[in-house]
């Protein structure tokens, strides 16, 4: 059985891409709106959240329990460029502390539940297109040809 496609793509103009806000903790570290907006949909959809994002040096995450565990969202924006067109990028993971992290427990026993809720934010909203989702290995390896509409594709 092949690995969950954890990773997703989308595009949309409607978030802020261009303006550094004086709490980002690098340039380009957009996101904190999308992240925003994806809980209010998820507390829509009645999925309990943090109340606020938090922020990485990358991005933002924001923190949801769709199911039995918790699980994060963990969100970026990529600028386009020669080879790919802008895209935020996020990946879905488990909420498993730093110790479970150590031991790669962020990645293992993802509730397909966690990956659809997303999926299904992204995929209903007006200001969304193009949503992608993809494998980790088969992203990373810059085989962005091989992704799906939906996280449950084979």
């Amino acid at each position: 059985m092949p690995p969950p496609r954890t990773l997703v793509t989308f595009q949309s103009g409607a978030f802020n891409t261009t303006e550094r806000r004086p709490y980002f903790i690098n340039d380009g570290c957009y996101g904190d709106d999308v992240a925003r907006w994806i809980i209010g949909e998820l507390n829509a959809r009645g999925v309990p959240t943090d109340p606020e994002p938090a922020q990485e040096d990358f991005g933002w995450y924001l923190t949801y329990r769709p199911g039995k565990v918790q699980h994060q969202f963990v969100l970026g924006y990529r600028p386009g460029g020669k080879q790919h067109p802008a895209v935020w990028l996020g990946f879905v993971e488990r909420n498993v502390g730093l110790l479970g992290s150590l031991f790669g427990g962020r990645t293992r026993g993802i509730e397909p539940k966690a990956l659809q809720v997303i999926h299904d934010v992204l995929s209903e909203a007006q200001v969304v297109s193009r949503v992608r989702w993809h494998r980790k290995a088969d992203f990373d390896a810059g085989n962005e040809a091989a992704a799906s509409t939906r996280p449950d594709a084979a």
